[in-house]
């Protein structure tokens, strides 16, 4: 990298709230945000925004008539949007470049302009394009009044950190100053939950935590799902950042099947390493595993680590035990975690893992994120 990157601000909303004293207090509680709720037949655990985030969000539709139709990600991308470039000190109207992704986009409308398709053999006026994919960027772009490029994807669960990607690339390139670049997702339908259930990934836990994220131990899948949404503001080599992203690193690993990851998950092997760079293993201090809660997904990730790093095994957490798992917007709140960690000096580990303490200051922080088809990128950030 020509030069390190400013995180100047980081905005979200998930099941831990959306506030930094709520999210810090929620990771040092050993409690989870996943609870139990009917969807259609069925129950399922999942991970709800809380019933504040909700309000707050309820009346960002109303703020405006145009809002009213748009499906729960745009919402939540503007909403966390405007908070980031708050606390960034931008202005609406700046040239802001934006970046946010989603690997299932409108998922409540689509779901529901098809019911009624299927129903009545008409749809909705707006049902085109209020479920296409570049709704969450250009309303963003929108609500902004941003005169920066606007760009929307889907990549499965690395999309938020391809964003970042994405987002580097401008900032490197000086075709950007700056840039918001995350992922949103709002998964939580009878549809999509039904989907998981049928890949038999979907946790059926009667005890304990539901979702085991990097308990290796376990003997079934946990994956639970999870919605929310979160942006970073990135700048070049600013004075005032929150940390720096020092090294980023991609790979793909060779398909066996649609949904698969090789046993020792190569792709993370070669990202882990791209993102490090000279750095020796030795200076990682601690790594925000993708860890999605199932055998495979999880012990294949815990293995690339073992061969990439050695007797030199960094600290290892994750945060999906915790707030399930939010698909394309799961690396930004990976990367929220992994910036709490360095900025309170502190080790927020799981509960099934003791033997993992901070025992030296905290200063390189890797972040793991894979998608469907084994599209792994890691983030570095340095204090």
């Amino acid at each position: 990298m020509k030069h390190r990157i400013s995180i100047t601000a980081l905005a979200t909303v998930s099941p831990l709230g959306s506030d930094t004293h709520s999210i810090r207090e929620a990771y040092t509680s050993k409690a989870t945000a996943i609870q139990k709720k009917r969807f259609g037949a069925h129950e399922y655990w999942v991970a709800p925004l809380m019933e504040t985030d909700q309000a707050r969000l309820a009346a960002i539709r109303l703020s405006e008539a145009k809002y009213k139709n748009l499906d729960p990600s745009v919402i939540m991308a503007l909403d966390v949007s405007r908070r980031a470039v708050a606390q960034a000190g931008w202005q609406k109207g700046d040239a802001i470049g934006i970046n946010i992704g989603s690997s299932r986009g409108a998922t409540q409308l689509f779901e529901q302009f098809h019911h009624e398709f299927i129903t009545t053999g008409k749809t909705a006026t707006l049902s085109s394009p209020t479920t296409t994919l570049g709704n969450l960027s250009s309303w963003v772009a929108h609500d902004l009044k941003s005169a920066g490029p606007e760009i929307s994807h889907s990549i499965t669960c690395s999309t938020a950190l391809h964003a970042i990607l994405n987002a580097v690339a401008w900032l490197e390139a000086g075709m950007a100053d700056r840039f918001i670049a995350g992922g949103s997702e709002a998964p939580l339908t009878a549809f999509t939950l039904a989907q998981m259930q049928a890949l038999k990934i979907y946790s059926r836990e009667t005890e304990g935590y539901p979702c085991k994220a990097m308990d290796l131990d376990k003997l079934r899948n946990t994956m639970v799902l999870g919605e929310g949404a979160g942006v970073v503001a990135l700048e070049r080599d600013t004075e005032n950042a929150l940390a720096y992203i020092t090294g980023l690193g991609w790979a793909t690993d060779e398909l066996e099947h649609n949904i698969s990851i090789s046993d020792e998950a190569v792709c993370f092997q070669k990202s882990m390493t791209m993102a490090m760079g000279d750095l020796p293993v030795s200076e990682i201090d601690a790594i925000v595993m993708h860890a999605p809660g199932t055998i495979k997904g999880d012990l294949s990730e815990y293995k690339a680590i073992q061969k990439v790093f050695g007797d030199n095994l960094p600290l290892l957490t994750t945060n999906k035990w915790k707030m399930g798992h939010t698909f394309g917007a799961s690396g930004i709140f990976s990367l929220e975690l992994a910036l709490l960690m360095l900025q309170e000096q502190t080790f927020f580990g799981t509960p099934f893992d003791s033997h993992f303490t901070l025992n030296k200051p905290m200063r390189h922080v890797l972040i793991n994120a894979v998608g469907f088809g084994g599209n792994a990128v890691t983030i570095r950030i340095s204090k």
